[in-house]
């Protein structure tokens, strides 16, 4: 936990301290959203693919070609980059909890802080799993945010989702910290 929280050091408020810190879960994670985009990402990659590879058999126009491609590699993306992309994402998330805050560090190429006062949201939710991972949400999002949300799709600011500390482990434990924050007994 030291290591993690000096990621935050320079975040904490002079008599602030941190109760819980941590990351989303690392890796591939096949999401909800998933079970309706897969299929069409395959198919729609086959299709992109088989007709990149029949502009170069049939010796098309290199503008079709260069075009073919680049629907081919929209396709590979679909189908398999996002993954990769998503998992880059979510290996620069830090979250923290402090006696105050919730504290959300992203970004890849550019460093986001996000810090939001406990005390003065007026939604906080969480989603527990059967593992003991889930989702602590601090605030309410977009309905159809749930499709976008760190799927590797951008989703171009159409949907808003609410600052949360994501697929994170011992959710329950976390959330009862952030309850206690909350009512200020923390």
């Amino acid at each position: 936990m030291n290591d993690m929280a000096n990621k935050f050091e320079s975040e904490i408020n002079p008599g602030e301290r941190i109760l819980w810190s941590g990351q989303p879960y690392q890796g591939i994670v096949i999401r909800a959203a998933d079970w309706f985009i897969i299929p069409f990402t395959l198919i729609w990659g086959g299709l992109a693919l088989l007709f990149a590879y029949g502009m170069v058999t049939e010796h098309a126009p290199l503008g079709a070609v260069l075009i073919s491609f680049f629907f081919g590699l929209v396709g590979l993306y679909l189908i398999i980059g996002r993954f990769f992309v998503d998992a880059l994402q979510r290996r620069n998330i830090y979250y923290a909890l402090t006696d105050k805050r919730a504290i959300i560090i992203s970004g890849v190429f550019t460093q986001h802080i996000k810090s939001l006062i406990i005390q003065n949201l007026p939604e906080i939710g969480v989603t527990a799993r059967r593992n003991g991972r889930g989702t602590i949400t601090f605030g309410s999002s977009h309905p159809f945010a749930w499709m976008y949300g760190s799927s590797g799709f951008p989703n171009m600011g159409f949907y808003h989702a609410a600052p949360s500390f994501e697929n994170i482990a011992d959710v329950r434990s976390v959330y009862q910290l952030v309850k206690q924050v909350q009512t200020g007994g923390a």
